[in-house]
C-alpha cells in the first residue's frame, strides 16, 4: 500500500555542513499493517516520516500510496502535505486549548477542502471519539484531560478524516512509564479494529516489539534490517541490530568450519568451541562476533544432559522482581543470564551454563 523507494534526504546543519539524514531508504507497508521505523536519535527515522508526510522534500527517490505517487524526483512530482490526506500525530499533541474535546476532533473536518454538514461532522467525530474511548468527554475542556487522554484525542483528530495512512512520530514519549505501557495496548487495539495502515517512529525498542507487524531498524540514515518483531529479536542481521534491540552478550570467535545444518557453523569462542547460527556466508578462519540473549543463557545447579554445557561461577546477581539477572564467570569471560526468581544460587557458587546452537547468532566481525 505504501511504497518508499531509494529515498535520499539531506539538509545543511547550523554550521552549513550537509547532514545525510536518509540514505537509499526503501520499504513497503502492506494495507492495514503497523510498520515501525526504529533507531537512535539522529538515525533518519523522523526525517523519513516527515518526507512521507510531505513536510520535507527529499533530494531523490519515490513515495507512493496505492496507485498514487505523492513524491518522485525522476517525474518531478511533489504533492503538498495538505493534499496528501494522511493523518499525523506528533510527539507534542498540539491540542487546541481554547476548544473542548469535540471541537478539537472536529477541527480538521471544518477547515478541510471538503464541506460536511453539521450532522456529518457530529457522526464522524463521535465515531472516532468512541474508537479512542473519549465519547463521554466530548464536552470537556481539552486541557482538563490527562496526558493519556490528550494523546488519544490527538489520535482521534488524525483519524477523523479517515486517512489512507496514519503517521505517528514518537507519540508516547511524553507519557510516564505505566501510562505509556497502557497506551501501547490502546494503540494496538485501535490499529487492529480500524485496520488503518500505520507508520510509527520510535527509539524505544520495547514499543516497537510490542506494536509492530514489521520493523525497520535504522542507523546513520540507512536501514540495517527489516523484519517481523520476533525475527528482528531472534535473528538480528548484524551487531548493531543485536545491540540496539534488546540486551545481548557479545563474544569474539573464529570459524572452524560448517556445522550440522546448512546455516550452522562450528566456532572457537572465548568460552570454548560451540556451534552457532549465521545468515552470513562464513568461511574457515573468519573472525565473527557471537550474540546470545540473556534469556537464552540457561542456568542450572546440576549438569544438564543436552546443549552446550559449560561450568561457571556466579559472580554477581540482581533481583528485579519478575526475574533475576545473573553474571556468570566462565574463565576470563562474564555472561549475563536472565532467569526466574526461583533460582537462588548464592554468589561464588558453581553453576552450569547451557547454550543451544539455534539461539547463538554469529556475524562477520567489522
Amino acid at each position: 500500500m505504501l511504497k518508499v523507494q531509494g529515498l535520499f534526504t539531506e539538509y545543511p546543519n547550523e554550521r552549513g555542513q550537509i547532514v545525510r539524514a536518509a540514505q537509499d531508504v526503501s520499504f513497503e507497508v502492506p494495507q492495514g499493517q503497523f510498520f515501525t521505523l526504529l533507531g537512535p536519535s539522529g538515525c533518519g527515522k523522523t526525517t523519513t516520516l516527515r518526507s512521507i508526510a510531505g513536510l520535507e522534500r527529499p533530494r531523490a527517490g519515490e513515495i507512493s500510496v496505492g496507485e498514487r505517487v505523492v513524491y518522485s524526483s525522476s517525474r518531478n512530482v511533489f504533492v503538498a502535505p495538505n493534499r496528501r490526506g494522511f493523518g499525523m500525530v506528533f510527539q507534542s499533541y498540539a491540542i487546541w486549548p481554547h476548544m473542548n474535546v469535540f471541537e478539537n476532533a472536529a477541527f480538521p473536518l471544518q477547515v478541510g477542502g471538503r464541506r460536511f454538514s453539521k450532522q456529518e461532522i457530529r457522526d464522524k467525530v463521535l465515531r472516532v471519539l468512541t474508537a479512542v474511548q473519549l465519547e463521554q468527554f466530548a464536552d470537556r475542556e481539552a486541557t482538563k484531560l490527562s496526558g493519556g487522554q490528550q494523546q488519544r484525542l490527538a489520535l482521534a483528530r488524525a483519524l477523523v478524516m479517515e486517512p489512507q495512512l496514519l503517521l505517528l512520530d514518537e507519540p508516547l514519549s511524553n507519557l510516564d512509564a505505566k501510562l505509556r505501557e497502557r497506551m501501547r495496548f490502546e494503540l494496538k487495539r485501535l490499529q487492529r479494529d480500524l485496520r488503518i495502515t500505520t507508520v510509527y517512529v520510535t527509539h524505544d525498542q520495547s514499543e516497537a516489539l510490542a506494536l509492530s507487524h514489521s520493523i525497520a531498524v535504522m542507523s546513520e540514515g540507512r536501514i540495517q534490517q527489516i523484519g517481523a518483531a520476533r525475527e528482528i529479536y531472534d535473528r538480528p542481521g548484524n551487531r548493531f541490530v543485536a545491540d540496539f534491540v534488546g540486551t545481548t552478550n557479545f563474544l569474539e570467535a573464529t570459524v572452524l568450519g560448517p556445522g550440522a545444518n546448512p546455516s550452522s557453523f562450528r566456532v572457537r569462542s572465548e568460552i570454548g568451541d560451540i556451534e552457532v547460527q549465521s545468515d552470513d556466508a562464513l568461511r574457515r578462519d573468519d573472525r565473527v562476533i557471537l550474540s546470545v540473549r540473556p534469556e537464552d543463557v540457561e542456568l542450572s545447579e546440576t549438569r544438564p544432559e543436552s546443549g552446550i554445557v559449560l561450568e561457571g561461577r556466579v559472580d554477581q546477581k540482581v533481583f528485579l522482581g519478575e526475574c533475576v539477572d545473573f553474571q556468570v564467570r566462565l574463565g576470563e569471560r562474564v555472561l549475563l543470564s536472565r532467569r526466574h526468581p526461583s533460582l537462588r544460587t548464592p554468589i561464588g557458587s558453581t553453576i552450569y551454563v547451557a547454550l543451544h546452537s539455534d539461539k547463538c547468532m554469529a556475524f562477520k566481525a567489522d
